[in-house]
């Protein structure tokens, strides 16, 4: 229980801190937009490469793991899909933008928050677990939520390849872990100056998405959240990692091994779905008021989950 509060700690201190100097205007609200790109496509590919290029991966069931992350998103996309009908009725009331808004949150991982804990808890070895995870998992929500909000958040009913499949092949951590596998399997080593950069960028990942995502919460859309909201929360934060734990345990898999993996499915939503969103028609503000929901929630639930998963 120590160990987990002890790692929960620092990330929950620099969400609060976030969001203390957004809210107080701390920093002028131009620094959040370039900041959260640079972490994007800088400073955590570099983490992802450098983790995944020194990661042992011969004892680890990296078979197993994409098979039980991957699986356990088609379920929940599946049935979110099924139930999309009966989400256009009250108390629901969700319409197809709405709906996609509900969909991205219960499949998509905040990353950010996962490699954090790992690290916290696992340190190098839980790092490298959570980046397989994000192999297995990223490249599938982002096809996936894709393909959703051109089914259900546009009207003009076409469906291009590029739209579909170019944000998901040109995803800086897709290649990112890419790139960090290659090198892993080649048996090569990254250079010493190469891996130094690659130190020095990654070690900015973390704190920087941290007090972004505080950033981007928003205390005063909560005020009423919609039923959609608390459904956002019980599916991504307590059905999915019911599900994650039970496969987990199903498949043999044990201590630091089932604790990041079933940590990676707790997670609150990515703030890439209020990007999506924006973009291809769908529900921002619902989106934006859903992940600040699931974040403030996650102070809560991810030390239970941590506490079932054996983590403390």
């Amino acid at each position: 229980m120590i160990q987990v509060l002890s790692a929960l700690a620092p990330i929950i201190a620099l969400i609060i801190l976030g969001h203390q100097m957004r809210s107080r205007g701390w920093v002028d609200d131009a620094f959040w937009a370039p900041a959260e790109w640079a972490t994007f496509h800088l400073f955590l590919p570099a983490l992802l490469v450098a983790s995944l290029a020194r990661a042992r991966l011969e004892g680890l069931p990296v078979g197993t793991i994409f098979a039980v992350e991957a699986g356990l998103v088609v379920v929940m996309a599946a049935t979110a899909g099924l139930a999309a009908r009966r989400l256009e009725q009250p108390p629901w009331s969700l319409d197809g933008p709405a709906f996609t808004s509900l969909f991205q949150c219960v499949i998509r991982p905040n990353t950010y928050v996962a490699l954090a804990v790992g690290a916290g808890l696992w340190g190098s070895q839980g790092v490298a677990l959570i980046a397989v995870c994000t192999a297995a998992v990223i490249p599938l929500v982002n096809l996936l939520s894709t393909l959703a909000m051109l089914h259900w958040a546009r009207t003009d009913g076409r469906l291009g390849w590029r739209e579909a499949v170019l944000p998901v092949i040109t995803n800086p951590l897709i290649l990112s872990c890419a790139v960090g596998a290659a090198i892993n399997l080649s048996g090569l080593r990254l250079p010493p100056v190469a891996a130094s950069i690659l130190d020095i960028l990654g070690g900015a990942s973390l704190p920087l998405a941290l007090l972004a995502i505080g950033a981007g919460i928003r205390l005063e859309s909560l005020r009423q959240p919609a039923p959609s909201v608390w459904l956002a929360i019980a599916a991504k934060m307590v059905v999915l990692p019911l599900l994650a734990y039970g496969a987990l345990k199903a498949a043999g898999l044990g201590g630091a091994i089932l604790g990041a993996c079933g940590i990676y499915a707790a997670l609150p939503a990515s703030p890439a779905s209020y990007v999506t969103a924006r973009r291809m028609g769908g529900d921002a503000a619902l989106v934006a008021t859903m992940l600040s929901a699931q974040t403030i929630a996650g102070a809560v639930i991810l030390p239970l989950w941590l506490m079932v998963l054996g983590a403390g």
